[in-house]
């Protein structure tokens, strides 16, 4: 076992990754954890790698950027998406799991490795020039996110996030409901709540109209709208939306989506229905469709507010931050959005930290890849900066017909990871 060690702030995704990466290379790692003795306001788990805005990790299809995403992972040596199919749950082309038996899956991992101290404290300032990840997450405790501010040199961003209610299947008035993903795509994997117009205006006037938990919301990321903020841009914006009534045998006025959270079948989770609504409006709005009049939630939509850096300003692409090349910002804290995406910023980070431990230089993956093409977006100037998703818009073009593209796009990215790991990571 060597002496060398590396410092941790965060234990959800990116934390958990960075943390068994450098574990399976015999580095001593120290993985600060505040739960549970502090945990925000969109965290109910002691566990670590706790998912909160939904069960999803997302498409695992070669003609998604997320697939694509995925396929890099888990060449560089992730571990964190082997875990969750492990424990996943039927989604169609996306990989969707139990959420419990993931973060336990992590949990378990992590506490099992030897080099691995975690200590349940929560941080604030830290010891800049010791080699220290911040995978701390968008929700992040104030007295860190502060310190970040300072070192940073810029006063944090922050946007709100919201999360969708999860009720019980048992609940739910089959009478009013259908099994069925859009389009045949994924078979059962979901269930589906159609309203006629009539009902659907009646519901629409009552969400609008609705008591919201925080009156004035502003900077709402598109990736997680607040339905009833979504409501608001106009009568048909659901319908375009998360309502979308399309890709059925039969005619729909607007289709709600459930998607299961669990292997069990007993938790449902209400797609696109991120809310900021009080809880007794979610139960009082929410009932309005057939299919979810009896519904009992047990966990209600939340909103929160997430926190992620001026990246442009204070980040270099192999996420060290500008002013302290001992620090590294991983998560959605650096200004990605997305469970995989901060799996992602945890691996890159890991990887070099590892190699600034072992007296070698810091590496970006190629353009060409996901990863790489978000660390260049996320690290070059912009003035109106917000957080990124995977997708194929950030890679350089490829030429060639539409419907052969995206597959194109998977295809050059395979094999330049590849390349990557051999002629980089593998040439010590």
């Amino acid at each position: 076992m060597t002496n060398k060690l590396i410092n941790i702030i965060g234990g959800g995704l990116a934390g958990s990754e960075a943390a068994l990466y450098l574990s399976d290379r015999g580095i001593n790692v120290n993985l600060f954890e505040a739960k549970p003795n502090w945990r925000s306001a969109a965290h109910k788990s002691d566990n670590l790698g706790e998912l909160v805005c939904s069960n999803s990790l997302k498409s695992v299809l070669p003609t998604t950027a997320s697939g694509a995403l995925k396929n890099e992972i888990s060449i560089l040596g992730g571990k964190l998406l082997e875990f969750a199919k492990e424990v996943s749950v039927p989604a169609g082309g996306a990989l969707a799991v139990d959420r419990e038996k993931f973060s336990a899956r992590v949990t378990a991992e992590v506490r099992r490795r030897g080099n691995i101290k975690i200590i349940n404290e929560t941080v604030g300032e830290f010891d800049a020039d010791a080699l220290t990840l911040v995978c701390a997450g968008p929700v992040c405790h104030d007295s860190l996110a502060s310190y970040i501010g300072k070192l940073t040199g810029e006063e944090s961003l922050s946007f709100f996030d919201a999360a969708a209610p999860i009720i019980t299947a048992e609940s739910i008035d089959m009478s009013h409901a259908f099994f069925g993903a859009r389009y045949g795509k994924g078979g059962d994997d979901y269930l589906n709540c159609p309203m006629t117009k009539d009902e659907y205006l009646a519901f629409y006037d009552a969400l609008v109209s609705a008591e919201r938990a925080v009156d004035e919301i502003t900077d709402v990321f598109e990736g997680c709208m607040p339905v009833e903020v979504m409501a608001s841009r106009g009568v048909d914006a659901l319908r375009y939306g998360p309502l979308r009534p399309v890709g059925f045998d039969k005619k729909y006025y607007a289709v709600l989506q459930l998607r299961k959270e669990n292997a069990l079948s007993t938790l449902y989770n209400l797609v696109g229905f991120q809310t900021n609504l009080k809880f007794g409006e979610q139960k009082r709005v929410f009932s309005m469709i057939p299919a979810l009049k009896n519904m009992e939630i047990v966990r209600y939509g939340v909103m929160h507010r997430n926190t992620f850096i001026n990246a442009p300003k204070s980040l270099n692409p192999d996420l060290r931050l500008k002013n302290y090349n001992s620090v590294f910002i991983a998560g959605q804290l650096c200004g990605v959005e997305g469970y995989v995406e901060s799996i992602a910023t945890g691996l890159v980070a890991a990887i070099n930290a590892e190699r600034i431990l072992n007296g070698r230089g810091t590496v970006i993956p190629p353009e060409e890849t996901v990863i790489g093409a978000l660390l260049r977006y996320i690290s070059t100037p912009n003035v109106n900066f917000q957080p990124m998703n995977a997708n194929f818009g950030i890679l350089p073009p490829i030429g060639g017909k539409k419907a052969d593209r995206k597959l194109a796009y998977y295809n050059r990215s395979d094999e330049a990871i590849r390349d990557f790991v051999k002629s980089t990571l593998s040439a010590q």
